[in-house]
């Protein structure tokens, strides 16, 4: 309960095969830069798959998740731009905020009038030295919060970003793959064109069973990132099996492998979600996140009973994550479980049955 093997590719048996054969023609590394020799024709067809696949224009990967975040965030803004970041973003964002020189700014996590509040107050007074105005506004988000299991409120978002005439930058490592009706992300869960968002990130490393990560979004803007980003110019690609399971993952997704595996894995997922959700509740449990999130709670707040629990569920076979301070306030301590579409139903009633007798006792 504790990976983010959200759709089960990390050992599908309906991958295997295009992974071994890439394997077998151009081996375990590129051992270049991606700008270099490092970008064959998997990975070329892996871009244009994930720009089709999340309805953008275009899209650029990247060998490693946290890195997308971190080096493509200071090739977007500078010293003169100014970033408006969710209180809850992920460390990769901070990082990469920092790194930018850009100044910063935080609304409370998804309170979309404390964010208009902080982006009308960036627009009246400018840049806190020179008294001018930001040469850009951008909003960072999440698709879905991996410490909450929430999703961002993305219609308001864009609203927001539309009055203001800011840039929206979503971080969709946790949605992609396992949110929406076919796997698309929040766009696709709150029926919103994905070219509204300007800039959509996504990792390989959760609902595709690989490594690396994606930013998606206009021909200009990828043509930007293609000569400027970091990672792209200065970091071995993606190894060509770790890129090869993505593509046959995602053909799995859209049906373009001709079967319904990739429908049946997430109405299993969707299943799996509500089966362990509404078991917990049904014990007493107090469940945070939104529903079609793979990704739930369970809130413990006494940080003394955080370790009694983590132990008490591996010694019986059960992985957990718990997630404490300095990740949360030090008295809002919780169980985070992910759920899998590789889960079967004894899986979810195994761990609802050994984690009521834990809970009894805590």
């Amino acid at each position: 309960m504790s990976s983010y093997n959200y759709l089960g590719f990390a050992e599908a048996p309906e991958c295997q095969n295009d992974v071994l054969d890439s394997l077998e023609q151009f081996g375990t590394s590129t051992t270049t830069v991606s700008s270099g020799y490092g970008h064959t024709t998997v990975h070329d067809k892996l871009e244009r798959d994930v720009a089709k696949f999340v309805g953008t224009e275009d899209a650029l990967i990247f060998g490693m998740g946290f890195a997308t975040n971190s080096t493509v965030i200071p090739t977007l803004v500078d010293k003169n731009s100014c970033v408006i970041s969710d209180s809850l973003n992920h460390a990769s964002i901070i990082m990469g905020v920092r790194a930018s020189g850009a100044k910063v700014k935080v609304f409370k996590h998804n309170n979309m009038k404390h964010l208009e509040s902080v982006i009308r107050k960036a627009i009246i007074e400018g840049h806190p030295r020179k008294r001018r105005p930001f040469n850009k506004i951008i909003i960072i988000v999440e698709g879905v919060y991996s410490m909450e299991g929430e999703m961002c409120d993305l219609p308001e978002l864009l609203k927001l970003k539309k009055k203001y005439n800011c840039y929206l930058y979503m971080d969709e490592a946790h949605s992609i793959g396992a949110t929406g009706n076919h796997g698309r992300g929040v766009a696709e869960y709150f029926g919103v064109d994905p070219k509204e968002i300007d800039i959509m990130m996504g990792t390989f490393t959760k609902s595709f069973g690989s490594v690396g990560g994606y930013i998606a979004g206009s021909y200009q803007t990828i043509h930007h990132l293609r000569k400027c980003s970091f990672s792209h110019n200065y970091a071995t690609n993606l190894p060509v099996p770790a890129a090869q399971i993505v593509v046959s993952a995602m053909n799995v997704m859209t049906g373009a492998d001709n079967t319904n595996i990739g429908k049946n894995k997430i109405k299993q997922l969707r299943r799996n979600e509500t089966r362990l959700r509404d078991g917990l509740r049904e014990m007493g449990c107090e469940v945070v996140g939104d529903e079609h999130s793979p990704v739930m709670c369970v809130m413990v707040y006494n940080p003394t009973k955080m370790y009694y629990i983590s132990r008490e569920c591996f010694y019986r076979g059960i992985s957990i994550v718990m997630v404490g301070a300095p990740a949360t306030d030090l008295i809002e301590g919780r169980i985070r479980f992910c759920v899998s579409a590789a889960h079967t139903d004894e899986d979810i009633d195994y761990v609802l049955k050994i984690f009521s007798r834990i809970s009894d006792r805590t």
